[in-house]
């Protein structure tokens, strides 16, 4: 595994518990904060059951309303059919670096992949490493997240184009927001989720534009110039008690289709597609990719499929459980941002909750 988040700790634990060696090469050392709302989709909970991996044991938070508000404020709110759970990457991260480790799986911690080429007479892979070691490997899992260097080895098409958004999460304290509820703030050029996690926190995380940064100059100028406009965000802001001095920052963040397999690594979680924030589903899609580029890895292993077939199943089965997310989750960032246009699509979907439920379907599955 080439990155040790969602996806690679979850398709490392599911391949070792079918008996295959596993290594993961992560840049950071467990735990750490990642930019990322931290609400789970339910739609995972059998799956990581079965890899013994129950995240109640971490007591999540949980959550079956939704609130969308206008950059004016307006609000509307509708019941999450399949709910979900709150948890910080934190400590969600740490929880299943910590039962892969005691499972067998090597980790190569503080470290990245420089190099990755596969070899066709030996029909395996060559990994280099930043400290010169070289590994091998008969499938290589790209599980690194939304953008690395190795995009640029691999020549994939998205990371020429560059992105207008950035990321910024916080954790938070509030008292009396509901543990219940995510909510979703629209502002102009950009929306803020916030929801609770473990240990009465909240999880705030929004998704806004470089454009907006530089125009305020520093992140605390733009949010009280921009995201203060929407009263929901303004009391947010003015009442929350935050509780990590600087926020995490990502850049480039895109949304531009990518391909699940690339030069014969199987691309999960963000690596292979990211959904839009504002459909709230990432984590769950990076664990039921895991799930899938899991099973297409065993079959080869154990040989009864071949490269070729294996990296097609996993193909066609990426693209049948995500591609109509994906497709849906940009056309519906396309309605939100724009002030005018927000405040009409809210408007709206306030007097028709059937597309607001339809909606949701189409950016979530089923438990797998």
């Amino acid at each position: 595994m080439i990155g040790g988040g969602l996806a690679g700790l979850a398709a490392a634990l599911d391949l070792a518990g079918r008996g295959h060696r596993v290594a993961v090469v992560e840049r950071k050392q467990y735990p750490f904060h990642k930019v990322c709302g931290e609400y789970v989709s339910n739609e995972v909970l059998p799956y990581l059951r079965r890899l013994g991996a129950d995240p109640a044991a971490l007591a999540p938070a949980a959550i079956n309303t939704f609130l969308l508000s206008s950059p004016g404020g307006r609000c509307l709110t509708a019941p999450l059919d399949l709910g979900g759970f709150g948890v910080s990457r934190y400590l969600l991260d740490d929880f299943l670096y910590r039962l892969a480790v005691a499972r067998g799986v090597t980790f190569y911690l503080k470290n990245t992949v420089t190099d990755v080429t596969y070899d066709p007479a030996a029909d395996q892979h060559r990994v280099t490493l930043a400290d010169g070691r070289e590994l091998t490997a008969r499938v290589v899992l790209g599980t690194y997240g939304k953008r690395t260097n190795l995009d640029r080895q691999l020549q994939r098409a998205f990371f020429t184009q560059r992105s207008p958004y950035l990321g910024v999460k916080y954790h938070l304290r509030m008292p009396g927001f509901p543990r219940d509820l995510i909510a979703l703030h629209n502002f102009a050029d950009g929306y803020a989720g916030i929801s609770a996690i473990e240990d009465d926190k909240l999880c705030f995380c929004y998704l806004t534009t470089r454009q907006n940064l530089k125009r305020h100059g520093t992140i605390p100028a733009m949010e009280q110039a921009v995201l203060a406009q929407n009263p929901r965000l303004r009391e947010i802001l003015a009442s929350a008690e935050v509780l990590y001095p600087q926020p995490e920052v990502i850049n480039e963040i895109s949304f531009a289709p990518k391909q699940p397999v690339e030069q014969h690594v199987l691309m999960c979680g963000d690596a292979a597609g990211l959904i839009t924030p504002l459909c709230g589903n990432g984590m769950a899609m990076a664990l039921h990719g895991a799930a899938l580029a899991a099973a297409a890895a065993h079959d080869f292993l154990r040989a009864t499929t071949t490269r070729a077939a294996m990296e097609a199943a996993y193909s066609r089965a990426w693209h049948a459980q995500f591609g109509t997310r994906l497709r849906v989750g940009r056309a519906v960032q396309r309605l939100f941002g724009g002030p005018v246009l927000s405040e009409l699509v809210v408007g709206g979907l306030r007097h028709w909750p059937g597309a607001v439920q339809a909606l949701m379907r189409r950016t979530h599955g089923q438990a797998f």
